[in-house]
Formats: C-alpha cells, structure tokens, sequence
C-alpha cells in the first residue's frame, strides 16, 4: 500500500469518528442542560474545553453562548472540530481512496456530507437540533458498520481501525477530564449547597459524562453500583471489555498493530501507555486532585503513538547526508 494512501485512509478513520463524538456531546450536553437546577455555572461553553479548542474559538471574538457554539460546533468550515469540517475532510479522504473503501460507504459518506451542509445550519437553533444530531450519529455509525461487513480486513481497513480508535481514546480521556474538574467546580460555584445536597447532581454530571460515550447501561452491567466519580473514572479509563474506554481502545490499537509490518515503535508506545493506566491508583488521584495531571500525560502519550504511526508509515524518509 502507498503511504499517501495509509495516511488518507487512517484519517479518515479519525474525522469519521471525530464527527460521532461532536455530535454526541452537543446532544448530551443539550439533555444535560435541561436537568440541573437553575443557578449552575455550567453552559455551552464547556463543549469548547472538551474539545480543547479555546484559542480558536477566542480568536473569532465570539460570546460563549449557544448560537456561537453551535455555529463553531456544527457548520463553522473553518473550525478544526465542526461536524462540517470533519465531514468535509473524511469526505476528501474518502474520494481519493474511493478504490479501497467499499461503494456503498462511498455513497453514505458523501450523501451524509451533503445531508450535513444542507440542515447544519438550521440546526444551530434548538429547533430541530437533536433529530439532526441523531441522523449523524446513526449514518457515521452505518459507516463504520458497512466497512466492518463489507471490507476485506487487511491492512487498509487496519489504519482506519488505528485512526478510530486513536481519536476514540483522546476524546475519552478530553471527556473525562472535563468532567471530573470543570463540570463539578462549576456545578458547586453556582448553586451554592451543602455537600451532601450536591451529591445527586454531581451523579447527574458523572452520568452524562457515560452518556457521552454510549457507557450507561455497560457501567450498570459491570459495576452494578450507583454512578459515582471513582468508578466512572476506572471503567472510562480501564475496562478493557468496553470499546470506548481508553483500555479497550488501546488493545484494539495493538490488535491492528500486529497485522501491519514494522510496527515495533508504535508498539512500544501502545505498552507504555497500557501500563501508565492499568497501574494508576484511581481512588488516590480522585483524592488528591491528580487527575488532570494525569489525564494530560496519557493524552501526550496518545500523541507519541500517533507520532510513531505518522514517522513509521506516512511521513517521507528523509535520505541520508553522504
């Protein structure tokens, strides 16, 4: 396979999957917005902390309320997280590689783009946004689905896997982080309460926070307990059964890994980051307020693994000085 074409197709892994994720915490955060009591400090603007893209959003001078969000969120070309940006990349990387994916996924793809362009806008308004961001959500989806079913599993479909889930685990570990800090500093700072008051709304956050990844129901299955801070954090972090977790991310990474020649630096990688979550002591860092730290160096790390699939299969080598 030629390297321009591994890089594209593992792109579009990620901007596939970066347009599930956007669509799925608008939509949460919408229902989560509904519930709290009136009071919280907690807005749209957290959106743009999940997404790490302050400074961009800043620079456009925009206020942190709804309609500017969504707008950044939904249909800005020029944001690096829109639907619409997203789309329009995995669109582009989907035409050049037209000859490895499937027909049908082909098809979806870029009638999913022009369904995107078409209703984005209008879905900026609360009219209409929730039906818009469920018909992304199932078509980004049935992509994923068609090239499960319909793409022979070789080394193209191994870099899409490699891009999905590499977005996949960062956009966990952004969730998680935002959750644990902001959203219930927030929640405290605006309605003021005793501690034991705020208990169920801190479950409230915590919940949306699984909701955001499709994680309620398998939390319910495997932790069998009320949703709390400790245990959400374990089952986002280390459950390796649930593939949105950064574990089950991670083993689906090595997976892949192993099916593609001179993988050994990214596999290197993918060990060390296995081995910095399943050690960590979750109750200790809860306590001590070292999640975000640590939360900052599993994504750097998901950055190196990203690094040694971009040095071993897409960037140039560089010939040697005689």
């Amino acid at each position: 396979m030629l390297s321009r074409v591994a890089e594209r197709i593992y792109w579009l892994g990620r901007y596939i999957e970066r347009t599930e994720n956007t669509a799925r915490l608008i939509n949460v955060n919408s229902n989560l917005l509904l519930d709290l009591p009136r009071g919280t400090q907690i807005g749209w603007s957290m959106l743009i902390d999940i997404m790490g893209c302050n400074s961009a959003f800043d620079v456009k001078k925009a206020k942190s309320e709804e309609l500017s969000i969504m707008y950044f969120l939904l249909s800005d070309q020029n944001s690096p997280v829109s639907i619409m940006a997203s789309l329009r990349m995995a669109r582009e990387n989907g035409r050049t590689t037209r000859e490895i994916i499937p027909t049908e996924a082909w098809e979806l793809l870029n009638d999913t783009y022009l369904f995107a362009r078409e209703n984005a806008g209008k879905a900026a308004s609360r009219t209409g946004r929730s039906q818009f961001l469920k018909r992304i959500i199932e078509r980004t989806q049935q992509f994923t689905g068609l090239l499960a079913g319909a793409m022979s599993h070789t080394s193209a479909y191994d870099f899409i896997r490699l891009g999905r889930n590499l977005e996949r685990a960062d956009m966990s570990t952004r969730i998680i982080d935002v959750g644990s800090g902001n959203l219930i500093t927030r929640l405290k700072a605006g309605h003021q309460q005793q501690d034991q008051e705020s208990d169920p709304y801190d479950s409230m956050l915590w919940m949306s926070v699984l909701q955001s990844l499709s994680g309620y129901q398998m939390y319910r299955q495997h932790v069998q307990d009320r949703v709390n801070a400790e245990d959400v954090v374990a089952f986002i972090i280390q459950d390796v059964d649930f593939p949105r977790a950064v574990a089950g991310c991670l083993a689906q990474l090595v997976i892949c890994l192993n099916r593609l020649p001179n993988a050994e630096s990214a596999l290197h990688s993918v060990a060390s980051t296995q081995r910095r979550i399943s050690s960590v002591d979750i109750p200790d860092i809860l306590e001590d307020d070292k999640l975000h730290d640590f939360i900052d160096t599993v994504q750097m790390h998901i950055a190196s693994i990203h690094d040694d699939i971009a040095a071993t299969w897409f960037l140039p080598v560089r010939a040697e000085s005689a």
